[in-house]
């Protein structure tokens, strides 16, 4: 009899620390797809808590650059990551290169990723955007900064830190501001909530604002898109997202090496 009691106690404490942690597998192992949902023209696992796959690490469907039905070809698939090769010339300097969407319109969501930048790179994460034929992203979508704060010379600029990473570019400062230096991945996540908008960096909540509200247009007016600087951005970006307030996740092509995995999105009601 003792020999069988000590062979289930073992049996017991084994199945105890599994469940508390002691197991090696890991957490997204453990939320493994569970359905494919369709998106747009193609189809994504989504695992059991709701998450959608939208970069499978091998191919880009799904994506494609802004104003565009293809990808340029700057973006390419490196270590299972979207990296954008970097032309050195800014935003605009890449002939083969600009910003990419995720080819389907979102409205209420959680959105994150894995982003890691090269020394001195810039780059961003916008939501909510339209398509404006012969206009930027930026001039109807908000953006979650991306950014080598030690180095690059935006993180200087703007007010209180406003274009450091994680912040709402040009508006709000991340705050607190824990981004990890050039070459070591970060996480974003960004949740929209019919107009309530929260960042958060590596797992903290670092700003929240409110779309369509007197505080939006005051955060517009002292900002570089106020109706006096850019009367188009202005209109676009007080009402965000247009009639229905949804629009695409993009991709920020600033003329850097940028790296992005681990994309994945949970709709909400």
């Amino acid at each position: 009899m003792k020999k069988y009691f000590l062979l289930a106690t073992a049996i017991l404490t084994m199945g105890y620390f599994s469940s508390c942690g002691g197991s090696t597998k890991s957490d997204s192992a453990a939320s493994e797809p569970v359905k494919e949902v369709q998106l747009g023209n193609y189809t994504f696992p989504q695992d059991a808590d709701g998450w959608i796959t939208i970069f499978d690490g091998k191919t880009f469907k799904g994506w494609r650059g802004y104003n565009r039905s293809d990808m340029p070809e700057a973006w390419v698939i490196e270590d299972g990551a979207i990296k954008i090769t970097g032309s050195g010339a800014g935003e605009a300097g890449a002939h083969n290169g600009g910003d990419i969407i995720f080819d389907h319109k979102f409205k209420n969501f959680e959105f994150e990723l894995e982003w890691k930048v090269d020394k001195e790179a810039n780059s961003g994460i916008f939501y909510l955007a339209q398509e404006i034929e012969g206009q930027p992203i930026y001039i109807s979508a908000p953006e979650y900064q991306i950014l080598d704060n030690e180095n690059h010379a935006d993180a200087l600029l703007g007010e209180d830190g406003n274009r450091m990473s994680g912040s709402l570019y040009d508006m709000i400062p991340a705050k607190p501001q824990n981004a990890k230096p050039y070459g070591e991945w970060n996480k974003a996540k960004i949740l929209s909530a019919k107009g309530t908008i929260v960042h958060f960096q590596n797992d903290q909540k670092v700003l929240e604002y409110h779309l369509w509200t007197p505080q939006w247009k005051e955060l517009l007016d002292k900002s570089k898109f106020s109706e006096d600087a850019w009367p188009l951005a202005y209109d676009l970006l007080l009402n965000c997202g247009g009639e229905n307030r949804e629009g695409y996740i993009g991709l920020q092509d600033h003329g850097d090496n940028v790296w992005f995995r681990n994309i994945r999105i949970k709709i909400r009601d």
